[in-house]
């Protein structure tokens, strides 16, 4: 930890000593700058906070100048923040049993599904709340990405196109999926996707349409094929102190809960529907070619996700116990649609309702 981490820490520890609990104001951390959709989710998480709270918590906003994501896990430990966008996956060698979630990603094609999914599992897993509780933590909700597509320098309508395609991957699911067909997974960080593929060094990513314009990747892709593969889904939305949590009444901890609950499918209406909608918008102004894959193509894609996602759960029932939390959810959102109230007013009767907040996360 840097020095000038360290006198933060301190800092920010003397001015909690002359803050009540009764009219607690939180250090909120989305670990990202204001243009992602983490920082929006977090900004709704503040006015539902006071909301909720009615007036007796509210929410100052850190930026990733002062919390960025590698430094989330101390900044709870030290008391820099309250509550922080952590990403598990980011922290996989912490969280392993919570990371099996993400070993089935492939099954993602309803984002808001995908991401009430991975709530329930996380806060019902008690071997996931032994996770959080080992990272100083308390889990109060997920959300997910949109559908992730392929985004390349080189066309690709059927599965024969793919062979011998270098394909950034962001994670396991999506390597086994481009191997199947040919393809050459990458792994390398989000950030250098777009030099990557102005060098010819990869030929694309199979990512999220949002990397369309938050990584600028509509200056070098030519294509885009809407081939369904799956969902960026493990988060912790909202990764409560230990310290902050065990310093609440029974009723703030109502509140908080109250308020993350409403505030966690704003992450993925954000994520999954309004940017996905602007990167579609930009395209139109655009030479890239968008592609609907051929229908073999197509078939072939999702019958290798049924298969991946069978091999996951003959390996691991936790992953099993994930999957039927996604066709429970998959139903409930094409039952009621995806408006955020209602689906989090749904999620608040088929979770939180059945918490017992006095004892959760200790």
């Amino acid at each position: 930890m840097s020095k000038l981490f360290k006198l933060g820490g301190l800092a920010v520890a003397a001015a909690m000593a002359t803050t009540s609990v009764g009219a607690q104001e939180l250090r909120l951390a989305p670990a990202a700058p204001p243009a992602h959709p983490a920082y929006y989710m977090y900004e709704k998480f503040a006015t539902f906070l006071s909301e909720e709270s009615g007036g007796a918590m509210t929410g100052t906003i850190l930026g990733p100048e002062v919390v960025a994501l590698p430094q989330v896990k101390d900044a709870l430990a030290t008391g820099l923040t309250n509550v922080a966008n952590g990403l598990p996956l980011y922290f996989a060698a912490d969280f392993p049993v919570t990371g099996v979630a993400g070993d089935l990603a492939l099954m993602g094609r309803s984002p808001h599904a995908m991401a009430w999914a991975m709530t329930e599992f996380a806060v019902n897993c008690a071997p996931c709340q032994d996770e959080f509780k080992a990272f100083n933590s308390v889990f109060l909700g997920a959300g997910s990405s949109d559908v992730y597509v392929l985004i390349t320098t080189k066309p690709v309508r059927t599965a024969a196109d793919l062979a011998g395609l270098r394909l950034r991957s962001g994670g396991a699911p999506y390597s086994r999926w481009a191997e199947n067909f040919g393809a050459i997974p990458v792994n390398m960080p989000v950030g250098e996707m777009f030099e990557a593929m102005n060098q010819g060094t990869i030929d694309g990513t199979m990512s999220s349409r949002v990397d369309l314009l938050s990584f600028r990747l509509i200056d070098v892709a030519k294509y885009v094929t809407i081939i369904p593969l799956g969902t960026y889904h493990v988060t912790s939305n909202f990764t409560v102190s230990a310290d902050t949590w065990n310093g609440m009444s029974v009723e703030q901890r109502e509140q908080l809960v109250a308020a993350a609950n409403r505030a966690d499918p704003q992450l993925t209406d954000r994520w999954a529907f309004q940017l996905p909608a602007a990167a579609n918008g930009a395209l139109a102004d655009t030479d890239i070619e968008i592609i609907e894959p051929d229908p073999a193509f197509l078939e072939a894609s999702n019958a290798f996700a049924q298969a991946d996602v069978a091999a996951r759960i003959a390996e691991n029932p936790l992953a099993g116990d994930f999957a039927a939390l996604v066709e429970k959810w998959t139903a409930i959102v094409d039952e009621i649609g995806g408006d955020p109230e209602a689906l989090a007013a749904r999620a608040q009767e088929e979770i939180w309702a059945n918490v017992d907040l006095a004892t959760y996360g200790q």
